[in-house]
């Protein structure tokens, strides 16, 4: 009773060709398949592109702070 059968597939396939009609649909499915090979596309670029970065320069350590008269954040919330 939840499954649905090969009738109600191709009244949903006839509904959607009518409601898009057939140029629509076949452009759609160009645009899905231009899309993809797009992608292969771009993957494959991504692929050779992917050489090792180069290292990174060392840099200095960060110096601390040089207020020595640091004091934690004082709690400004009014009293309840």
């Amino acid at each position: 009773m939840g499954g649905l059968s090969i009738w109600h597939w191709l009244v949903v396939g006839v509904i959607v060709l009518l409601l898009f009609g057939k140029g629509r649909f076949s452009d759609m499915m160009g645009d899905v398949a231009k899309g993809i090979k797009s992608f292969k596309k771009g993957m494959a670029e991504e692929d050779d592109a992917a050489k090792p970065a180069p290292r990174l320069q060392a840099q200095p350590p960060l110096e601390p702070n040089a207020d020595r008269n640091l004091q934690p954040m004082q709690d400004d919330r009014p009293a309840q």
